[in-house]
């Protein structure tokens, strides 16, 4: 699609902004969630800069609460990159966020929430989506263990301990979606909860799609999860920068 002076669009992200982070609390009370520091920035800097690095510099912020912060962060950002910022109510879920900027949407956007990072390969998740029928395309990465396993044989004797595995077996929503307009079509009622409402009625309706990313993932559910993220940047860069897709 182009724009009418001619120039290619860029497609546009929508970044989920807006909730209270409760589970980071108490780090979350002057300052909101996607702001929390990873390597001495927000890790909403880091999210945009994924992002960009793809070529997608078109941005809307779906805020909510301190939604003034995440105004004020967006005028620090890099000015070559087109970010508004929306004020989708404090108290409003994933979902009514989503469907809050519904008229300020293209015919197919990205969406993702302001607390995962992973070397996504965004090219061909635009693409998986456009060649399939659905409405909705989400990414799955294998099952992180919070806990490390035991390999036992039949005789109880342990030969291997594995350290907080990825079990692939088993897939969990990665977090980084392509929408279409017309999802709001098939939106149900009342939709306001994005995860447990909107993708499995989607799902019900055979609208809704699913790509493997076998790269770099990791969520910012807490405190402890920015410092580990923070840990994980070297000299040579973070590892949702690295290489789209790159297998681990």
């Amino acid at each position: 699609m182009r724009t009418p002076t001619g120039m290619v669009r860029v497609m546009q992200t929508v970044i989920l902004c807006g909730g209270k982070g409760t589970r980071a609390y108490p780090h979350t009370v002057d300052v909101p969630k996607p702001l929390l520091e990873v390597a001495g920035r927000p890790v909403l800097e880091h999210l945009l800069e994924i992002y960009a690095a793809q070529g997608f510099t078109d941005f809307l912020l779906a805020a909510g609460y301190k939604a003034e912060m995440i105004e004020e962060f967006a005028q620090t950002c890099d000015p070559s990159w087109k970010i508004d910022v929306v004020d989708t109510g404090l108290e409003t879920n994933t979902g009514g966020r989503v469907q809050r900027i519904a008229d300020r949407v293209d015919d197919d956007f990205f969406l993702t929430y302001a607390d995962g990072l992973g070397n996504v390969d965004l090219a061909a998740l635009r693409d998986f989506h456009r060649d399939h029928p659905g409405a909705a395309t989400l990414t799955t990465v294998a099952l992180p263990s919070q806990y490390g396993t035991l390999e036992v044989d039949d005789e109880g004797r342990v030969s291997q301990f594995r350290e907080k595995p990825r079990l692939h077996d088993h897939v969990i929503n990665a977090g980084f979606f392509v929408l279409d307009s017309r999802v709001f079509d098939v939106w149900p009622d009342p939709g306001e909860d994005f995860e447990r409402d909107v993708l499995p009625a989607l799902g019900a309706i055979d609208e809704l799609y699913a790509l493997r990313h076998h790269g770099f993932w990791k969520s910012m559910d807490t405190y402890k999860d920015a410092k580990d993220l923070s840990e994980l940047c070297t000299a040579d860069g973070p590892p949702w920068l690295e290489e789209p897709g790159l297998a681990i």
